[in-house]
């Protein structure tokens, strides 16, 4: 804060020639140049002057205010409005309202608001924007409506606020009704707007119409942020050579990219394919000079990390001066999610050793790493250290901790945690349900989908698949049916590759292998990997040759490099003695150089990974080891 005593003599020496005008020219500079303490100081020497604020005023130190987010200047400030005659005037009233949405009171901002004998569009506009920020999706909605019934026309920060809610919500429908409009009313031509559109079609799911938007823009009018709203969207599908083409079109259209355009290169490359490009990326942001901004330097590490370099992140990580949490959190994150939890828990604890206290995602990423690797005592400490960190009352932590325990394989845990939740999310449920199904507890799943129904929220895509899997773990095929019939008939929600896949597996395991294939050709996507691979499964178990043929040039022409389709149509002809077959099968195998690579299966021993391959004798108890398998396998041939 500009302490007040060294404006005071400046202010005192021209006090006599000062005028309302005046005082306000300086408080509007001054916010308008960032120095928001300085503007209300300016206030409050105005007042010790004997100069009455007017209807300028009150705006200029409520948007001060506002930058502030203080809620104790804003009362102070709402107090000397209501004191002055000035109270009623809309602008003023409007300024408070803006002024208290900002400082996130929505509640007062709100009853400011209803208490407005006359609204003009901006008032309107701050409740949406500020409803919409928190995710009050049917909120905003109905103000909306309200703002249409009394007569008030939308302009470019209403529509801006709305797409906003379709983007939280993920909801493309909406976000398509929000996008007429605003062509309707002709804002397809503000700039500003059709950026935000692009980055909302993005984020729920439609990258086909976010390019859409983005081809549309007049080339005259299409600003860096354009370019950069289209590669973050590419970005967001992990599209990294669509990205790459987006940007070399950028900067070959003489557009400058900034911080903002190689985060998002950055991120569109954290998958192990793009470890080269996401490198080169690198060498160019440090010659643009990005390479010192602490979130180019943070993204760098996750990129890194993803790709599987985790010695460059680390790398990277040391050399920082200045780290933040997020520093902290994504190397965590990094080793957490290659399963070195020894690695993770040391820079845990030295990250709350340098002061930086670990936040919700540091705890959520820590979380994760245990469920991948079945670290259940570990996760029964990270369970305690939530609950006594303050983040006991999340309810995206229990969930997590939920599918942690799940996936751990201890339900008692999972069950417990779920009872105590004071507030069940649909995701909660789904995750519940999909840790029965995980676990065999095939009854329980379908219980706990019952009781989801009874309780008045809507299975979503993710609930249904839950459902469908806990039915193909047990062969439930009526079930499953008629599960599927519901998905799609009741709740209209448009089958996924995962639910058509729990289908064809369903009808696979009895022996229906004709109406599977019938399913497959009639989907309404372009059947994956894992549709093709679930039919070739059936097959193998119910000795459909032909059937197994065909769905195995399937899988050939998707992906000739993976070994698995190869080894299961080799030994589907050896189960009926066609060895011709499986030389054939061999013989594409050594000419394609598929290498065929052994499964790992990993335990936990005293919080320590082991982690095991098909004839892997490298084990140092290795010997112990075999001697206690061979007992069991002689125990088990006796029952």
């Amino acid at each position: 804060m500009v302490p007040s005593s060294s404006l005071t003599p400046y202010l005192n020496r021209f006090s006599n020639f000062m005028t309302v005008g005046l005082w306000n020219s300086a408080i509007r500079e001054a916010v308008t140049q960032g120095h928001s303490h300085k503007a209300l100081i300016l206030f409050r020497q105005m007042k010790r002057n004997g100069f009455e604020p007017d209807n300028f005023t009150f705006p200029f130190v409520a948007k001060a205010c506002s930058k502030l987010s203080h809620i104790r200047f804003s009362q102070m400030i709402h107090t000397h409005v209501v004191k002055s005659p000035f109270q009623p005037h809309v602008f003023v009233q409007t300024a408070v309202v803006d002024m208290y949405v900002k400082c996130n009171q929505l509640g007062d901002a709100y009853n400011m608001f209803e208490k407005m004998p006359v609204r003009d569009v901006a008032a309107w506009n701050s409740m949406i924007v500020g409803f919409s920020q928190s995710g009050f999706d049917e909120r905003v909605l109905f103000l909306f409506h309200q703002m249409r019934f009394a007569g008030i026309w939308p302009d470019s920060v209403t529509v801006m606020g709305l797409t906003q809610v379709s983007s939280y919500s993920k909801n493309v429908e909406l976000l398509k009704a929000i996008h007429s409009i605003g062509i309707r009313i002709g804002l397809e031509a503000d700039i500003s707007v059709t950026n935000t559109w692009i980055c909302a079609y993005a984020k729920c799911g439609d990258l086909d119409l976010a390019k859409f938007v983005f081809d549309r823009i007049d080339s005259g009018l299409k600003t860096a942020v354009s370019w950069n709203s289209m590669i973050a969207a590419y970005s967001n599908f992990e599209k990294f050579i669509d990205a790459l083409h987006c940007y070399k079109k950028m900067l070959r259209d003489g557009y400058r990219p900034d911080l903002s355009t190689i985060v998002s290169l950055l991120s569109s490359c954290a998958q192990p394919e793009a470890l080269l490009r996401g490198a080169s990326i690198h060498c160019h942001g440090i010659q643009l000079g990005c390479n010192s901004d602490i979130s180019v330097v943070n993204t760098l590490i996750s990129m890194y990390s993803k790709c599987g370099d985790i010695v460059s992140a680390k790398l990277l990580f040391d050399s920082m001066s200045d780290r933040t949490c997020v520093s902290w959190t994504v190397m965590i994150s990094g080793y957490a999610e290659k399963g070195d939890l020894d690695e993770a828990l040391r820079l845990f604890h030295a990250m709350e050793a340098a002061g930086k206290k670990p936040d919700l995602v540091t705890v959520l990423s820590l979380i994760s790493g245990f469920s991948q690797t079945g670290a259940l005592e570990l996760g029964k400490w990270i369970n305690s250290y939530a609950f006594s960190n303050g983040f006991g009352h999340n309810t995206v932590v229990f969930n997590a901790l939920i599918d942690m325990y799940a996936k751990c394989g201890s339900m008692n845990d999972a069950r417990e945690l779920f009872c105590l939740m004071p507030e069940k999310t649909l995701v909660s449920w789904t995750t519940m349900i999909s840790g029965c199904a995980l676990n065999g507890e095939v009854k329980e799943a379908l219980d706990l989908f019952n009781r989801l129904l009874a309780s008045g929220l809507k299975p979503n895509h993710i609930t249904f698949l839950a459902v469908l899997q806990a039915c193909t773990h047990s062969g439930l095929l009526e079930k499953g049916m008629e599960f599927f019939d519901m998905m799609t008939n009741v709740y209209f929600i448009t089958p996924g590759l995962d639910h058509y896949s729990c289908m064809v597996d369903l009808l696979g395991r009895k022996g229906k292998i004709k109406e599977a294939l019938d399913l497959v050709q009639n989907m309404s996507v372009k059947p994956d990997v894992g549709i093709w691979s679930a039919l070739l499964s059936a097959c193998k178990n119910h000795q459909s040759i032909e059937i197994a043929e065909y769905a195995s040039a399937r899988l050939f022409e998707l992906d000739p490099l993976v070994a698995v389709p190869y080894v299961e149509m080799a030994n589907i002809y050896a189960s009926d003695q066609k060895w011709d077959g499986v030389a054939a099968i061999r013989k594409m195998m050594k000419s394609n150089k598929v290498k065929k690579f052994p499964g790992q299966s990993i335990i936990q021993v005293n919080g320590k990974p082991h982690v095991f391959a098909v004839e892997d004798r490298g084990h140092p108890e290795g010997l112990l080891i075999y001697e206690m398998l061979d007992s069991l396998i002689l125990q088990l041939k006796e029952e």
